[in-house]
């Protein structure tokens, strides 16, 4: 069961909720991009970690420019998210933050739709749509 997409799924999803809650109380007395930062280095410090671990380092040359591209362009938008969402939790509850941010369920599968050629059946867009009303619910409503 450890190589099913589902199970990183859902693994994924529980570490990003305590994300919120331990972020949240993270980012009290300290400026919310310092306190990025320090995730950040965090974050660094494991992934190299892990990398270490599992022998996935490769020379700097095995890997594509495009590939550079395209991770240095992932980062920058993870590095920017990460920025905005720890200003948003310094100034609102983790319960309506999280659940604006999960609007990038959304915005994946219309940018994946858009620019990565992927399809969802009409039922994969009705749960799409539920999650949109489901996360502005829970933010303006709630």
């Amino acid at each position: 069961m450890t190589s099913t997409w589902q199970l990183w799924a859902l693994l994924s999803a529980g570490f990003a909720a305590l994300t919120a809650v331990f972020a949240k109380v993270g980012v009290e007395n300290i400026n919310s991009d310092y306190a990025t930062l320090i995730r950040t280095l965090v974050i660094l410090a494991i992934a190299a970690g892990v990398v270490a671990a599992t022998g996935a380092w490769r020379p700097a040359g095995e890997v594509s420019s495009r590939t550079y591209l395209f991770l240095i362009l992932s980062g920058a938008a993870t590095g920017l998210s990460w920025l905005c969402y720890f200003r948003a939790l310094k100034l609102g509850d983790a319960a309506r933050v999280a659940p604006i941010d999960k609007l990038s369920v959304v915005l994946v599968a219309v940018f994946a739709a858009i620019f990565l050629g992927e399809r969802l059946t009409a039922a994969g867009w009705a749960g799409v749509a539920l999650i949109a009303a489901g996360a502005a619910l829970v933010a303006w409503g709630g």
